[in-house]
C-alpha cells in the first residue's frame, strides 16, 4: 500500500479541502463527507495521476478529474449498499451511509456525489475541449453504457447461473469501465491522447477485470475486506470463484496481470508506478 499512500494523501487534501467550501445543505453534506472520507485505497485517482506523470501533465491539471472520479467511485459503493442492491451494512469496516443516516438521505447522498462529480469537472481550469473530453469520459464510464449497466445486469443475474463470458462483461462494464476512465482522464490532456485513447482503455479494461477477480478471491478466502463477511454468497451474487473454483480464478487474475503488463508495454508509458500498480491489484489483501 505504500505506493499508493502519496496519491491517497493527497486525495484526502483535496477533498478536505472541497468540502470546506462547498455551500450544501448540512444534512446532506455530512453524508457526503461521510461517504467520501472513510478511508478507501484512492485507486482509481492514483491511476489518472500516475497516467498523467508518465506524460509529463502538472498534477494539478489532473486534481479536477482525480477528485471527480473519486466522488463516482464513493456515489457508486453508497448505492450499491442500499438494501435494494447489495444490502450491506458495513464498508471500509464502518457502517454503510443508510445505516449511518437513512436510505433516503443514502440515495439523495448517491445522487449529488454524482452530479457534483461532473460539475466539478465542467469548472476545471482546462481549455474547453479538454474539459469536453473528461466529461464524457467520465459520464460514459458511469451511466447506462458503463457502470450501472453492469450494476442492472449484476442484480439481474442475482441468483442465476452465468456463464464465464457474461460474468466478464458484466464486471468490464460494472468495475473495469470506471477504471478505463481514470487512466482516459489522465491522459485527456495530452497532445497524444488521440493515439493513446484505445490501447490505454484496452488496459483499463483489463485491468478493472483483474481487480474484480480479485476482489472475488479476497472474499473467498475470507480476507478482511471492509465488508459484511460472504455478502456475495449471502446475496447470491456471481463471482469468478464460484464459477471457476478458487485456484482457477487466482490463474486467472494472474494471466489478466500479465496481459496488463503487455498492454503497457505497447504504450509510450515508462513508468515504474504504473508496473507495481498492476502488481498491486493482486497482492492486495483487502
Amino acid at each position: 500500500m505504500n505506493l499508493l499512500t502519496p496519491w491517497q494523501q493527497r486525495c484526502e487534501r483535496l477533498l478536505r479541502d472541497y468540502w470546506q467550501q462547498r455551500p450544501i445543505e448540512p444534512a446532506l453534506k455530512a453524508a457526503m463527507i461521510y461517504a467520501t472520507t472513510n478511508g478507501g485505497k484512492r485507486f482509481r485517482p492514483a491511476l489518472t495521476w500516475l497516467v498523467g506523470e508518465a506524460l509529463g501533465l502538472p498534477q494539478e491539471q489532473l486534481d479536477p478529474a482525480a477528485l471527480a472520479i473519486e466522488l463516482v467511485h464513493c456515489y457508486s459503493l453508497v448505492h450499491d449498499d442500499l438494501p435494494a442492491m447489495d444490502d450491506d451494512d458495513l464498508r471500509r469496516g464502518q457502517p454503510t451511509v443508510h445505516i449511518k443516516f437513512d436510505e433516503a438521505t443514502a440515495i439523495l447522498a448517491g445522487d449529488a456525489l454524482l452530479t457534483e462529480a461532473m460539475e466539478l469537472l465542467s469548472h476545471a481550469e482546462l481549455p474547453a475541449d479538454i474539459r469536453l473530453r473528461q466529461l464524457q469520459l467520465l459520464s460514459h464510464a458511469a451511466g447506462s453504457q458503463g457502470m450501472v449497466a453492469g450494476q442492472m445486469m449484476d442484480m439481474a443475474a442475482t441468483g442465476q447461473s452465468m456463464t464465464l463470458d457474461a460474468l466478464i462483461l458484466l464486471h468490464e462494464l460494472k468495475t473495469g469501465a470506471l477504471i478505463r476512465a481514470a487512466l482516459l482522464l489522465g491522459a485527456a490532456p495530452s497532445q497524444d491522447y488521440p493515439s493513446l485513447e484505445k490501447p490505454l482503455g484496452r488496459l483499463g479494461l483489463t485491468l478493472g477485470l483483474a481487480f474484480q477477480v480479485q476482489d472475488d478471491i479476497l472474499e473467498a478466502e475470507g480476507a478482511q475486506t471492509g465488508k459484511s463477511a460472504d455478502s456475495d454468497a449471502r446475496n447470491g451474487k456471481n463471482t469468478f470463484p464460484a464459477l471457476l473454483g478458487l485456484d482457477a480464478a487466482r490463474d486467472y487474475r494472474d494471466e489478466l496481470i500479465q496481459q496488463c503488463h503487455l498492454l503497457l508495454n505497447e504504450l509510450p508509458l515508462r513508468s515504474p508506478a504504473l508496473r507495481q500498480v498492476i502488481d498491486f491489484v493482486a497482492e492486495r489483501r483487502h
